[in-house]
């Protein structure tokens, strides 16, 4: 052992170790919202997001509405099929024309109208961006009240790749023009719907 490393391990052996509580940070969910899913969409909708109506014969019918007249898909989502497959050998930039993209969230945040997506949910990471449009299914069962909650997920722990998406990408020019799709999606949809 060389002498720095042996006054390095002297100091640290000789550290004080006080008993020290971590403080109890509050959730904040004194009054949750009544509707979570009413509450999301609202914060969604200011966003620039869409919420979706589920249709009561075939929940899936408004984005079947929303595809007609695509020409790329990808989709991550059983209950959908797209016609831009996602494997192990796709780069990120080879979803640069996908026209829409379908993928289902980890969880949604009421207090943000926010979605959780991972590399899970993703495939590849960039499905979340270089899309025109992005659909994301969303379980209501899934939604919790803020993002306190949000970061009890294990999302935040165990994915090497986390992200909140609320709403389209925007951007605003000095004359207050907001754009939409400046440096991502130009919309993102999300339907309600119960995980299989």
């Amino acid at each position: 052992m060389s002498s720095r490393d042996a006054v390095l391990a002297s100091i640290r052996a000789h550290l004080p170790k006080p008993e020290r509580v971590e403080p109890l940070v509050p959730m904040f969910d004194d009054d949750p919202p009544a509707d979570l899913l009413a509450a999301f969409g609202q914060v969604l909708e200011r966003m620039g997001g869409v919420l979706l109506t589920p249709d009561a014969t075939d929940a899936l019918a408004p984005v079947r509405a929303m595809l007609k007249d695509a020409k790329v898909v990808c989709s991550r989502v059983p209950e959908i099929e797209g016609n831009k497959p996602i494997g192990p050998e796709t780069k990120s930039t080879d979803l640069a024309d996908v026209d829409y993209g379908i993928v289902r969230a980890a969880f949604g945040v009421a207090e943000t109208g926010s979605v959780c997506l991972t590399e899970t949910e993703l495939g590849v990471n960039t499905l979340g961006y270089l899309p025109q449009h992005l659909i994301v299914l969303l379980d209501p069962a899934d939604i919790v009240p803020n993002i306190h909650h949000a970061y009890q997920h294990s999302e935040f722990r165990k994915a090497h790749y986390t992200v909140l998406q609320t709403g389209p990408s925007a951007t605003a020019d000095i004359e207050g023009v907001l754009i939409h799709g400046a440096q991502g999606v130009r919309s993102l949809s999300v339907l309600p719907l119960p995980r299989r």
